[in-house]
């Protein structure tokens, strides 16, 4: 097990390195620049050049990098171009809430696929099966906006259940008061997270299910209950972690368009705000803790791999 933690963490600081090469670079190569946002359109070639120097942009780009991803491991992301406020804060109090959001996000999607994929993956010809199908393509064919859009109109305007304006209160501070204002967000995301879920839940159970061990542990006189979510399931969760640690990585960074329409102050609506501004730094620290989060989750879907299955940490 040491040997595999090894290696995965080798591979690990191997695509960090490459993806910070990365966001720095495709920073630099998107139109406009920032002494134009901080000096303004009609400043002079002088002030410009003042700007320039001030932030660094005239020393060779190879050094800027190496400053950047200095300062960056120091925790250091630099200034917001339009507040004059650490990124690195920003970014804390933004990921704070885009993480209460996942897990909401998380609550609703697994409690709606484990059960609906499992009982269809028993009965595959049943109501449920078939519903579960039908609704599966239809979510994933529904733009996540247009969903929020009916969402709030729906249970905001319509039904007055929830405000249509969604902001960020600790859970440990206020549990009912954070419940009510990410419902919305959440019930949006989880939809479009159980809809992906539950093909894989179905499969994995159905696969499972038909394998010896299932008959043998059925003719020692398990309950089917116990067979099913002890024996099946549990032995089918290997694709389903993968799924689940692909969509919370996309997450980090991908509400982009939720956070927007509900308004809630996430990370994605951060970088959204940021790019409307040109805020470079926020932009670019924003991008490089996206890539962080998204790389740190698949090592620790590796690891629960291993832990799962003794094969992969040989393979």
């Amino acid at each position: 097990m040491a040997r595999f933690l090894v290696k995965r963490f080798g591979q690990l600081l191997i695509t960090l390195f490459l993806s910070s090469i990365a966001v720095f670079f495709i920073i630099h190569a998107v139109p406009g620049s920032p002494e134009v946002a901080i000096a303004g359109p009609n400043a002079t070639p002088e002030q410009l050049a003042e700007v320039r120097r001030r932030l660094g942009l005239d020393q060779p780009v190879a050094l800027q990098y190496l400053y950047w991803l200095g300062s960056a491991l120091k925790g250091d992301l630099g200034l917001s171009l339009a507040s004059q406020v650490p990124v690195t804060q920003l970014i804390v109090e933004r990921l704070a809430a885009t993480l209460q959001l996942i897990a909401f996000t998380l609550v609703v999607g697994l409690s709606i696929a484990l059960p609906v994929g499992t009982y269809a993956a028993l009965r595959p010809r049943g109501v449920v099966a078939a519903v579960a199908s039908v609704a599966q393509v239809v979510l994933l064919a529904t733009p996540s906006f247009w969903l929020g859009i009916m969402f709030i109109w729906l249970f905001g305007l319509s039904l007055r259940w929830f405000t249509t304006y969604s902001d960020y209160i600790p859970f440990f501070t206020d549990p009912l008061a954070a419940l009510s204002n990410s419902a919305l967000p959440a019930l949006v995301l989880g939809l479009f997270m159980a809809a992906v879920l539950v093909r894989f839940v179905r499969s994995s159970v159905w696969d499972a299910l038909r394998e010896p061990y299932i008959r043998a542990v059925r003719a020692k006189g398990a309950q089917e209950p116990r067979v099913v979510v002890r024996h099946a399931l549990r032995n089918g969760l290997l694709p389903i972690i993968t799924v689940i640690g692909l969509q919370m990585g996309g997450f980090v960074g991908g509400t982009v368009v939720t956070e927007s329409i509900f308004n809630y102050p996430g990370l994605g609506r951060l970088v959204f705000t940021s790019v409307n501004v040109r805020d470079y730094p926020v932009v670019q620290g924003s991008l490089l803790v996206v890539v962080v989060s998204f790389v740190v989750i698949n090592m620790i879907v590796d690891v629960l791999y291993a832990v799962l299955d003794p094969r992969v940490r040989v393979s």
